[in-house]
């Protein structure tokens, strides 16, 4: 059959349409970069602090897209999984954001016990993990991890910063000798606890503190009372806790319940960096509690920050206000904000522009070629990452803590002395329930 002028010039329009709304679909899909982000939005680690690493990390996504995208051009997709406090569902949702979901880059992951499969997983596929909360030591150390990266401090770090504040306190604070302080450990058998307290005990014996008692629970143990009979029996000065949010609340009240009496507490993060939580249940009971954790980025100085990080740390906070109508912003909002602020600016714009593209390889490359001098993030510290082949291959080098301390809705930095922002009020004030009399 003839094919008219007219028919044919019609058809070719179409044709023409066609090509041009699929080079334009082909366009708008290049153009975007869609990430997984994996979270425990249920559960018991939800209000230890995940929810908060996840608003953290959609207000850092938000913000670059509302700057054009990755290197300003490059919109970025949240693909977002809820890992409901299980292993196994964390497991399960990272498979289906790998192989049904073809991304990627994983971001986020609250829990230690998570992290430790996961990245094993994940490395197998020759994908990348940027873990940006769980801190055990234990996720990185020996394995040689090539695709898996965490900006975020470890483990070891929070055993340090516990022993030396305790032990440059000792004498000015408690009028004793660091060998005269008896420290008690307690901590969830996890690997976020066990590697906590295993750097607490080390780090104390090696500064000489005397280490009275350690010992591990269930956090989903029904009852502590037999833990807190422990503890009164050792006698110690100072506690320190690895737990989260409902372990942390059964100890706390039993504590009270029972007359346990300290000089001090110091929280190793989750649960304890979870005030609002906290105080809802105990009120000023909590008051001068001592917590070690990556410093809230609005505790900083901005001074001490390079140019524009004070601002940016500035719309962070009003924006999780904003989303939560909460008073406080806890340091895991800043967890989730910096780890993936660092991901999608200094990370994967060297990724595309230096490498090629997204995919694992281009953006493994790229994050070993990152080097933020400290100060270079909100939350002080720089970003680098040990090299392959070392023991510590995928973990931020430059990562610090710090130890702060409560008082009603105020929070300062006690530790360590170049940027405190207060003095450590120790011991207890004789007001506390829980005051050693």
């Amino acid at each position: 059959m003839a094919t008219s002028r007219r028919s044919l010039l019609r058809n070719s329009a179409a044709t023409a349409a066609t090509l041009s709304l699929g080079g334009r679909l082909a366009r708008a899909e290049a153009e975007e970069v869609r990430i997984g982000v994996i979270y425990d939005l249920s559960g018991p680690f939800a209000a230890g602090g995940s929810v908060a690493c996840s608003i953290g990390c959609q207000i850092a996504i938000d913000l670059v897209n509302e700057r054009g995208g990755i290197a300003g051009k490059y919109k970025v997709v949240p693909i977002n999984a809820d890992s409901q406090s299980k292993a196994d569902v964390a497991i399960n949702e990272v498979e289906r954001l790998l192989g049904q979901e073809k991304v990627e880059i994983v971001n986020g992951v609250y829990s230690s016990a998570h992290a430790v499969p996961l990245s094993a997983k994940v490395e197998a596929q020759k994908k990348i993990l940027w873990i940006t909360t769980a801190v055990a030591t234990a996720v990185f150390k020996d394995k040689n991890l090539q695709y898996v990266f965490r900006a975020q401090i470890h483990s070891d770090q929070y055993g340090e910063a516990f022993a030396k504040f305790v032990a440059e306190n000792a004498k000015a604070k408690l009028g004793k000798e660091p060998s005269d302080i008896k420290v008690a450990i307690i901590h969830e058998d996890g690997p976020y606890g066990v590697g906590v307290a295993e750097a607490s005990e080390r780090f104390a014996k090696e500064l000489g503190l005397q280490v009275v008692m350690r010992e591990g629970y269930s956090a989903a143990a029904p009852d502590l009372s037999s833990l807190v009979t422990k503890l009164k029996r050792a006698g110690a000065d100072v506690i320190s806790h690895a737990g989260y949010n409902p372990d942390i609340t059964l100890f706390l009240r039993q504590s009270r319940e029972s007359g346990l009496r300290f000089k001090m507490l110091v929280g190793d993060g989750a649960g304890y960096s979870q005030l609002d939580k906290l105080r809802a249940t105990f009120g000023p009971d909590i008051d001068n509690f001592c917590n070690i954790d990556p410093v809230p980025a609005q505790l900083i100085n901005p001074a001490s920050l390079l140019p524009g990080l004070g601002d940016l740390t500035k719309t962070m906070v009003e924006r999780y206000k904003a989303k939560t109508n909460a008073t406080d912003v806890p340091p895991h909002c800043s967890m989730g904000f910096n780890q993936t602020w660092v991901l999608l600016n200094s990370v994967l714009p060297v990724a595309k522009q230096k490498y090629g593209g997204f995919d694992a390889d281009a953006v493994r490359q790229a994050a070993l070629d990152v080097d933020i001098p400290p100060g270079g993030t909100i939350q002080g510290y720089g970003v680098k990452f040990y090299r392959p082949g070392t023991p510590l291959s995928g973990q931020n080098e430059r990562s610090t803590p710090v130890v702060m301390q409560n008082a009603g809705e105020h929070i300062s930095v006690v530790w360590p002395s170049n940027i405190k922002t207060q003095d450590p009020v120790l011991p207890l004030p004789a007001s506390s329930v829980y005051a050693m009399r």
